[in-house]
């Protein structure tokens, strides 16, 4: 169960049948597997032993994946790295993995400049792609003078062996690298391959970062495992979405729920001829309900996707069922074993809300050099993601907010994202966080940080009275803030502590 032995096959099998398509360029099967075949020899006389550490730090490029798959054959472990982190950001993920060699782009030399003395690597462990850079070795010049014939190494490579270390950003603490094995990949891919419904006759566009979970695993990967066509670009606009899915004939998209916002406020869909698409996915954020029914207007249905990183995907809801179950995240998997469970650890009841729990095949192995993280993270072989959700009578999953978000106002349950959803549905804003401070009467009580759209004006009892009559009183926020923006971190999460934090330093404790 080695990764890296699917390109080696549908080199064998479907040799000339295009596996990438980067920037308008064909890449074929047989060409890709050359292209990796040769990076393997590099990275073996680099001294790229099996479990050693290697970074990247691309934008998506067919380069990426020729270093995922690269690594995967040999035994190496793949470390994205965040281009979005700052230079001391991706000091700390290098020397916490202990990565001895690091593959980057031309556009990041200036960042790796910032870092390389106080990185522990060896010079000749710089592999630039791009131009030529004085103290690293050039990609394609190196790989040019490499064996394109299949590696061999002296030990068995795959299954629980590690080839990923992912690092997660948290909105508190450091981040920690989840170890994800072969195994993990491979169910990963075959629960993409039926949520999906993939032939190798499928053209998947990449939207998102190939560092992220979402991107490399829940995009690319599955496409690449069952043969079909990948479409890559470093960054795509909006309208260029549509244009490659009307020249490409994609069959496949999932995007971010932001990404499919900004192509119905920039692009009018009734230009591009869409009709390929077979399916439409979403996940890793919250999703306003406005949004999928803008789209099943257009006649577009966008089916929800939920997971994690140290997971991938955990539920996906069935495009048959999109329309009838808006708003849910869908069913388990069928490669994994998923539960909702209260604190006593009983599974919850339809309408209750209990933590989603997740065991077998396609979780992590654990956290990087942190036993302890691990054991908290995972207890008696079920990891404990953290996140909220109840389940109807058809065993259907709504997602509720993540646990440590929720706060209690007058002895009930308050969860921001359910806030957040109703307030996304006014035009005028544009983003909005929830946070919960101290009351000396309610425990509790919600603050609403609110960004509204350019040109827009909206007054606090305005967005006050917004939520009167769609929630509950007590979940209506009891202040309200205007502000420009919210700080998120560099994976795009809201960073609700900084929030609580600037709210209760310039108000204190509210009477």
């Amino acid at each position: 169960m080695n990764v890296g032995n699917w390109l080696s096959r549908w080199s064998s099998l479907r040799p000339r049948k295009c596996a990438i398509i980067f920037q308008g360029k064909d890449f074929s099967y047989g060409e890709l597997n050359s292209r990796v075949n040769r990076l393997c020899h590099l990275f073996l006389r680099l001294g790229v032993k099996k479990g050693d550490r290697v970074a990247v730090l691309l934008s998506n490029c067919h380069q990426y994946i020729e270093a995922f798959f690269a690594l995967s054959k040999i035994g190496g472990i793949l470390v994205p790295l965040n281009f979005r982190l700052v230079g001391s950001e991706l000091l700390y993920i290098m020397n916490d993995s202990g990565a001895q060699t690091l593959v980057f782009g031309e556009e990041f030399v200036d960042l790796v400049t910032s870092i390389n003395q106080e990185c522990s690597m060896e010079r000749g462990r710089y592999i630039s792609v791009g131009k030529t850079v004085p103290w690293a070795l050039n990609y394609e010049e190196e790989i040019g003078t490499e064996s394109h014939e299949e590696p061999k190494t002296d030990e068995s490579i795959g299954g629980e062996d590690a080839h990923i270390l992912m690092y997660t950003s948290g909105t508190t603490g450091l981040p920690k690298g989840a170890i994800l094995s072969h195994r993990k990949t491979f169910f990963n891919a075959l629960n993409a391959d039926i949520y999906y419904g993939l032939t190798s006759d499928d053209t998947m566009l990449v939207s998102r970062a190939l560092f992220h979970s979402g991107g490399l695993l829940v995009e690319a990967v599955p496409m690449l495992f069952k043969g079909g066509t990948i479409v890559l670009k470093r960054r795509f606009r909006p309208e260029e979405i549509l244009e490659v899915i009307q020249q490409y004939r994609v069959t496949v998209l999932e995007a971010p729920a932001t990404l499919y916002k900004f192509i119905l406020e920039e692009c009018d869909l009734r230009k591009y001829d869409l009709r390929s698409l077979k399916c439409c996915f979403t996940g890793g954020e919250r999703v306003p309900p406005s949004l999928l029914k803008e789209y099943q207007e257009r006649g577009i249905t966008i089916s929800q996707l939920y997971g994690q990183t140290e997971t991938s995907t955990i539920t996906w809801l069935p495009v048959s069922d999109a329309v009838r179950k808006l708003g849910s995240v869908g069913i388990p998997v069928f490669h994994g074993d998923i539960r909702i469970v209260n604190k006593a650890g009983a599974d919850v009841k339809p309408g209750e809300v209990g933590e989603i729990i997740v065991s077998g095949c396609i979780t992590m192995s654990g956290y990087w050099g942190r036993p302890d993280l691990t054991e908290e993270q995972i207890k008696d072989g079920w990891l404990h993601t953290g996140d909220l959700a109840t389940i109807d009578e058809e065993g259907f999953i709504y997602i509720v907010d993540r646990e440590k978000d929720m706060f209690i106002s007058g002895g009930e349950n308050v969860y921001p994202a359910e806030i957040e959803k109703v307030y996304l549905e006014n035009q005028k804003i544009l983003n909005v966080a929830v946070v919960g401070v101290p009351d000396k009467k309610w425990g509790e009580v919600g603050v609403a940080f609110i960004v509204l759209k350019d040109g827009e004006n909206m007054s606090e009892e305005e967005a006050l009275q917004f939520c009167k009559g769609k929630l509950a009183r007590y979940k209506i926020p009891k202040f309200v803030r205007f502000v420009k923006s919210l700080p998120m971190t560099a994976a795009q999460k809201i960073m609700r502590n900084r929030l609580r934090k600037e709210y209760l330093e310039t108000e204190g404790d509210q009477p």
